[in-house]
């Protein structure tokens, strides 16, 4: 399936997303789905997983650590060096 075929996944908030995903992990984990439906479910849990990962690539780029100075005082805020 398409990529454009889910496109409203791009506009989903990370909550929804990951609990749309959750409840296609679900079902696909209990083995009563149609073989059909599984494939086209699992492409959307695909295009779901991809959107969560932007999201948390997103926020991760906008958490900051609070700087201290030498007495323990926060003085600013630098980019959160994530490895």
């Amino acid at each position: 399936m398409a990529d454009n075929d889910h496109a409203d996944v791009v506009r989903l908030p990370f909550e929804r997303a990951i609990e749309e995903l959750e409840s296609i992990v679900k079902r696909l984990e209990e083995g009563k789905v149609p073989l059909e439906e599984s494939v086209l479910i699992y492409e959307r849990g695909e295009a779901l997983k991809r959107r969560c990962e932007e999201l948390l690539r997103l926020a991760e780029a906008r958490v900051e650590k609070i700087t201290l100075d030498s007495s323990g005082k926060p003085i600013g805020t630098e980019p959160l060096d994530v490895k």
